[in-house]
C-alpha cells in the first residue's frame, strides 16, 4: 500500500518521511486524523532527522576527543556550578550574548567534560564547533605555515563559531606561540565564541606571555566579555583509580 509513496520519498531523498510514513498514516486511519494534521506531522518527522543528521556532522567535524553529554551531568556532585548556572549553560545564552566561557579549576574535575558537552549542544543548536588542545593548536598552526596555508588555517578557525581551547595556560607560550594566538583571537573577535579551559585562573595568565603589550592584547582578547565557570572538587579521574 506504500510502496510508491515511500519510494518517492527515498528518490526525493526525505528520509524522515521515510522511516516515519507508513507508521504515521496507520496512526492517521486509526484516530480519523485530518490530512493535513498527517502531513504536518510526516513534515516535521522529516525536519527532526535532517536537523539530527546536520547535529552528528557538526560533531564529526568538531573532533571532540570524547562524547560527552550535558543532560547526564551528574549534579549530585559539588563541582562549584549551581543548577541555576547550569540551566543558564544549557540555553546557550551565551552566544547569543556574544559571550566566552572560561571554564576554570583543578585537574580531572570535569572542565573538558563540560566544554565538550556544552560544544555538542552547540552543534544541536546548528552552530560549528571545533575541539582543540592549547598544545595541538600551535603544533597545526606551525604545520600549516610550513604547508603555506596558514592564512587558509586562519580562516577556517574565522569562520567556526565555538572554537574549544583545552588546556591552556599549562606551561609559558613562546613569543611565536602568543602571536600566533594573538592572530587567532583578532580573527574571531566579534564572529566567534571562544570556550576555554584552563587550570590556572585568568589573573595567573599574566605570567604566561613576557612581551607585556603582547601580553595584554592576548589576555584581553580572551577574556572580555566572558563568563568565568570556576569548578572544584576531588579528580575524578584519581575516585576511578581508587574504586578499581
Amino acid at each position: 500500500m506504500y510502496e510508491s509513496a515511500l519510494k518517492l520519498a527515498w528518490e526525493l531523498r526525505l528520509f524522515g518521511v521515510h522511516e516515519s510514513l507508513q507508521r504515521r498514516c496507520e496512526y492517521a486511519l486509526h484516530d480519523s486524523q485530518h490530512p493535513a494534521d498527517l502531513l504536518s506531522l510526516v513534515l516535521q518527522d522529516e525536519q527532526l532527522k535532517r536537523k539530527s543528521a546536520a547535529a552528528k556532522r557538526l560533531a564529526t567535524r568538531a573532533r571532540f576527543r570524547s562524547q560527552c553529554d550535558i543532560q547526564n551531568w551528574d549534579d549530585t556532585q559539588n563541582r562549584g556550578i549551581t543548577k541555576a548556572k547550569l540551566t543558564d549553560l544549557k540555553s546557550l545564552n551565551f552566544i547569543k550574548k556574544k559571550e566566552s566561557i572560561i571554564i576554570t579549576g583543578p585537574t580531572g574535575v570535569g572542565k573538558t567534560h563540560l566544554a565538550i558537552a556544552l560544544g555538542s549542544l552547540c552543534c544541536q543548536a546548528n552552530y560549528s564547533v571545533l575541539f582543540q588542545s592549547a598544545s595541538l593548536l600551535f603544533e597545526t598552526v606551525h604545520a600549516e605555515k610550513a604547508a603555506g596555508r596558514y592564512l587558509a588555517y586562519l580562516e577556517k578557525l574565522k569562520k567556526v563559531k565555538v572554537l574549544i581551547l583545552d588546556d591552556f595556560a599549562l606551561k609559558e607560550l613562546t613569543h611565536d606561540e602568543a602571536n600566533i594566538l594573538l592572530e587567532i583571537l583578532e580573527e574571531r573577535y566579534e564572529s566567534g565564541i571562544n570556550i576555554v579551559t584552563s587550570q590556572v585562573d585568568p589573573q595567573g595568565w599574566n605570567t604566561l606571555i613576557q612581551d607585556p603589550i603582547l601580553r595584554e592584547a592576548v589576555v584581553d582578547r580572551l577574556t572580555h566579555p566572558t563568563d568565568v565557570v570556576k569548578m572544584k572538587g576531588e579528580s575524578f579521574r584519581k575516585k576511578k583509580v581508587g574504586e578499581a
